[in-house]
């Protein structure tokens, strides 16, 4: 896994500020699902999505592009096991 810099990724988009906008738009994709050309190498979102600026794969297009499916939030029911019972004492609780 080669180490990616700022440097590598300014040739591409030389405004700092876009580069950070691409990156920061297209490491939200990919969190979202989007399909990569690039090996993943266990590389997490953020430096997948720089590799893919400084090789060329992507640039300021990615800013016109939906993030992609949101992650769907599923309500678990209540964490009460079913073995739980009244039980009835002679406390008079």
């Amino acid at each position: 896994m080669a180490r990616v810099t700022v440097e590598d990724c300014a040739s591409r988009i030389p405004n700092l500020f876009t580069l950070v906008l691409v990156a920061a738009k297209r490491a939200r994709q990919l969190s979202n699902g989007a399909v990569t050309a690039l090996d993943r190498e266990n590389d997490k979102s953020t430096v997948l999505a720089l590799r893919e600026i400084a090789e060329g794969k992507v640039g300021e297009e990615v800013l016109t592009q939906p993030d992609g499916p949101k992650p769907v939030l599923v309500e678990e029911p209540a964490a009460f096991p079913d073995s739980f019972a009244v039980v009835e004492t002679d406390e008079g609780f």
